[in-house]
């Protein structure tokens, strides 16, 4: 999508669609292959042909070559090199380290001392707050400020934010990074609760999916001593649960969160206790595997030849394609040694240790004929490793060309791999699924089911001995550990593109609910003091045909709905249409005027959170009005402001209302209802989704197929990554958050490409162009990634409001000035609006914050 810029529309851009045809690079053979892994192994490749029954066959003689240099392949005259290409891999691994928490006498009688460590490289970060005695409704507060350790930052009202310091007191080898938290004894505070937050990943880390609960009072009621806690291990049998977008739904308990011990209290401090907790963290390993394909005419055969510094046993899962129909073919032996069949799709080959002990190595000899050989890998540890989400697909002829930047390959007219795409014997039926499902998962499947209706039929139940009923359940577990396997290795990746490609197809444009054609121009028809006007439907109405012949062919309007708030983001009656903007029949009549236009319609829904209508018996608003009149059942367990009886959020926290529990059957229900009835009354086309990082993705999911929008795109707001207040070159992590959430709704939808949007004001205000290329030479945003779900913006009414003037966004500082007559700060650090033609005044003055006036 084209971006455009005005001070009132939002105009995001995205991708070309990648149906396009891309355009190729015609594949030359070459007489002398040189090997780009890091280590090549030295090798002479030469072909002589034999006979046997079968007729000739050509055989790889590999001897090692004790000069120095690059390495050749030396092969009959008649023989030629048709094919040569190194590929990056990218493999997660699980790194082990242990979180410790400590409780001990501080450094006099009168304070305590927490220690809590990680041992796990990372920025790591300690998200806590504490709970006053006698406090009932109010789990996390801040502490005072003498509690507070240097570097930390207060978040909102409720808790702190205190990096990790690497700990001097242990050697090298033994490195643990903590946070030491000094308590004084007479304090009323009764526990301490923390998080764990790693953010170069953003992954939050629990207890047992709860947070950690410290208490400082208490003792076990059997004995009058201290007692370790390392003699209360069954508290701890249970594995630190990782939270990363999706929080596990807790155990069956009360809101206030698991303690990390558990005992019969009495008044008195609590010291001399520790306890450490296992703590597993994901990183990628890049590894890399060359392939050359060298035919030798004079036997009619092609050697593949595939060389990988991959740690472990590694086995390729290969096959051949005849034809351009990409149906996997097992050709006719011999094989290599070390290869099995496997269920009659596929050949499995383990490749042969190099000699220097990096890495593995291995020969595949076939016959002239087939177009590609086709092969995926599978590591020791059941990982699957594709190409950029397809599997490698290596030409045999030398018509077949490659796209080498996209993974891509292409013989003739045809493109044989569209965005995603499984491992062996990819199936491509579905060309809307972002996963394709691989035949060799569906034969699987066809298996349990096979497996399943036999067990399962009455005279099944009366024949078969309980012995041979538990053989076959055995037999479906294994089978579905199976396919979740496979599926593992098929979910949706981010695949690079090259945007500098120019594209062009006749092909017809092709529309998919809930992320459009790929073409369109997103206006955003409002500010953020649109609803001052108080007539802004009329208004929209009135430049109906002036946004048309713009160029504009999708408008997001403002919330409809009643709110607290007038901008229409602190919903409160769902079904109550009547808003700042204007009320319902004129939402209609503008919404029939776009289309008239042809101008699709999006609604700004916001179903993150909601305003209560009415109080609990303890005075907290959580009851709902209304035709949607839910109790606190619908609220969120985990936000101590408003007392939810419902299950942990899926999500981040929103605490100026109550966060809504999409886990509940009644919730969703009502929640797709209400969205069908926007569709049929109002006359919507789709949504933008407010919020979306406070609820898991796969209930938005839920929501689109219910109401099969034209578009829907998310708005996924995170922080950059700054060190020492510098913008990060590398913000992966924080595209992979949005990406990850993207995934979560099964592609149903787009996202604001928020990474792009950060990395683009850096850029330009401090002329740094170097951030917009990525360390792979694509774009750094979502939209390098997985182009066809990112929505492209420059400014939107939360960051570009025509009202705020940013003047300071430091750590520990936020200063903004407000039409020229409010300036104020929030945060501990230092700020004060300058003199100038103005002379301000300060107005009040609070805990971190000031409020100045121009007199």
């Amino acid at each position: 999508m084209a971006a455009v810029t005005t001070d009132l529309f939002f105009t995001p851009h995205r991708h070309t669609p990648h149906h396009h045809r891309r355009r190729r690079a015609i594949l030359r053979p070459v007489q002398t292959l040189h090997l780009a892994s890091k280590k090549p192994t030295p090798f002479h490749l030469t072909c002589r042909s034999a006979t046997n029954g079968r007729g000739n066959v050509c055989f790889l003689n590999s001897t090692a070559i004790r000069s120095s240099g690059a390495t050749a392949v030396e092969t009959s005259e008649s023989s030629e090199v048709t094919f040569s290409e190194t590929f990056d891999l990218k493999r997660a691994e699980k790194l082990e380290g242990k979180i410790t928490i400590r409780l001990d006498s501080g450094e006099n009688e009168e304070n305590m001392q927490l220690i809590v460590g990680c041992s796990l490289l990372g920025k790591w970060v300690l998200h806590w707050g504490v709970h006053y005695l006698d406090d009932v409704g109010s789990e996390w507060d801040q502490p005072p400020l003498s509690m507070r350790p240097p570097g930390s930052v207060p978040i909102k009202d409720y808790a702190i934010e205190t990096p990790f310091e690497k700990s001097s007191a242990l050697p090298e080898e033994e490195a643990i990074s903590e946070v030491k938290i000094d308590i004084n004894k007479g304090s009323s505070i009764a526990a301490i609760n923390f998080v764990l937050k790693d953010e170069e990943s953003g992954h939050w880390y629990q207890h047992r999916g709860r947070d950690f609960r410290v208490p400082l009072i208490g003792r076990p009621q059997d004995d009058g001593n201290v007692t370790e806690m390392k003699k209360n291990t069954d508290m701890w049998s249970d594995a630190l649960g990782q939270i990363s977008n999706l929080i596990v739904k807790p155990e069956a308990s009360d809101s206030r969160g698991d303690q990390i011990w558990k005992s019969n209290l009495k008044n008195g401090p609590l010291q001399g206790v520790y306890e450490e907790h296992p703590v597993f963290k994901e990183v990628f390993t890049s590894n890399s595997i060359s392939v050359s394909v060298r035919h030798c005419p004079d036997v009619a055969k092609n050697i593949v030849y595939l060389e990988t510094d991959l740690p472990g046993d590694v086995v390729v899962h290969w096959g051949v394609c005849r034809d351009e129909g990409k149906s996997w073919e097992i050709p006719a032996g011999p094989y290599p040694s070390e290869t099995s069949m496997f269920r009659n799709k596929a050949l499995r080959t383990l490749l042969q240790k190099k000699e220097d002990g990096c890495g593995a190595q291995g020969s595949f000899t076939l016959d002239e004929g087939f177009v590609a050989f086709v092969y995926v890998l599978k590591l020791k540890d059941n990982t699957w490793l594709n190409w950029k989400g397809n599997d490698f697909y290596i030409p045999l002829e030398t018509s077949v060309v490659t796209d080498k930047d996209s993974g891509i390959i292409h013989s003739g007219n045809v493109e044989l791999l569209e965005e995603f795409a499984g491992p062996a014997g990819a199936e491509e039926d579905n060309a809307e699924s972002n996963v394709t499902v691989s035949s060799e998962t569906t034969d699987i499947l066809n298996e349990i089911r096979s497996l399943v209706t036999d067990i399962a039929t009455e005279k099944s139940r009366k024949t078969k001995s309980k012995e041979a009923q538990e053989s076959i359940l055995h037999e479906i577990e294994k089978l579905a550990a199976e396919a979740y396997s496979i599926f593992q290795s098929t979910v949706p990746k981010p695949v690079d593109t090259d945007p500098s490609e120019t594209e062009s197809s006749q092909t017809p444009v092709k529309i998919s609910s809930g992320t459009g054609s790929g073409f369109e121009i997103l206006c955003q028809g409002f500010n953020w003091e649109s609803h001052k006007s108080g007539n802004w439907y009329m208004e929209l109405y009135n430049k109906a045909s002036d946004l048309s012949s713009f160029g504009f062919t999708v408008i997001w309007l403002p919330p409809p709905t009643d709110s607290v708030s007038p901008e229409g983001y602190m919903p409160r009656d769902l079904y109550n249409l009547n808003s700042r903007y204007g009320n319902m029949d004129q939402l209609k009549t503008l919404v029939e005027r776009l289309h008239e236009v042809g101008i699709t319609v999006l609604g700004d829904v916001v179903l993150n959170h909601r305003c209560a209508q009415y109080k609990n018996s303890n005075g907290v608003w959580n009851i709902f009005g209304g035709r949607l009149n839910w109790d606190d059942r619908a609220v969120v367990s985990d936000d101590p402001h408003f007392q939810g009886r419902g299950n942990k959020s899926s999500g981040d926290s929103f605490h100026a209302a109550p966060n809504i529990d999409h886990s509940q059957e009644f919730v969703r229900k009502d929640i797709k209802e209400w969205l069908q009835w926007l569709r049929k009354e109002i006359g919507y086309d789709g949504w933008r989704l407010d919020f979306v990082r406070g609820f898991w993705g796969g209930y938005v999911k839920d929501y689109l197929e219910a109401t099969e929008p034209y578009f829907a795109v998310g708005e996924f707001w995170d922080s950059l990554s700054y060190t020492y207040g510098e913008m990060d070159h590398n913000q992966d992590a924080h595209r992979q958050r949005i990406v990850d959430w993207i995934n979560a709704t099964n592609g149903t939808a787009g996202a604001f490409d928020v990474t792009t949007k950060g990395i683009l004001h850096s850029a330009l205000e401090r002329c740094e162009y170097w951030r917009l290329s990525d360390q792979k030479g694509k774009p750094p945003g979502v939209v390098g990634w997985w182009p066809s779900r990112a929505v492209t913006f420059i400014e939107n009414h939360d960051t570009g409001s025509t009202q705020v003037k940013i003047v300071m966004a430091e750590r520990d500082v936020y200063a903004a000035i407000i039409d020229d007559k409010l300036a104020m700060k929030i945060g501990p650090g230092h700020f004060e609006p300058s003199t100038g033609s103005q002379n301000w005044s300060l107005a009040i003055e609070g805990r971190d914050y000031k409020v100045w006036e121009t007199s």
